[in-house]
């Protein structure tokens, strides 16, 4: 299983304080689908307001990305600007 883990945001809202957790998804868009089963609303949130980093390389836009059952998943909040 592939390691999830939150950087930041308020993903707390969502899934009762955890910040860390095993997915069995083996990509980006598996684990969106996975994480909005488990706790509802979080992942829209992931979609819209999370980059998210594979095993140490960050994706701005990583709905394609995939990653092994060994991978470490970070959630990290987008770095808005204008």
């Amino acid at each position: 299983m592939a390691h999830v883990v939150a950087m930041g945001g308020d993903l707390a809202q969502f899934t009762g304080g955890r910040e860390a957790f095993d997915i069995r998804a083996t990509s980006v868009a598996g684990m969106i689908r996975e994480l909005e089963l488990r706790y509802p609303g979080l992942g829209d949130y992931v979609q819209r307001r999370m980059a998210i980093a594979i095993d140490g390389e960050i994706y701005q836009d990583a709905d394609g990305a995939v990653f092994s059952a060994g991978s470490e998943v970070c959630l990290i909040p987008k770095i808005g600007g204008g």
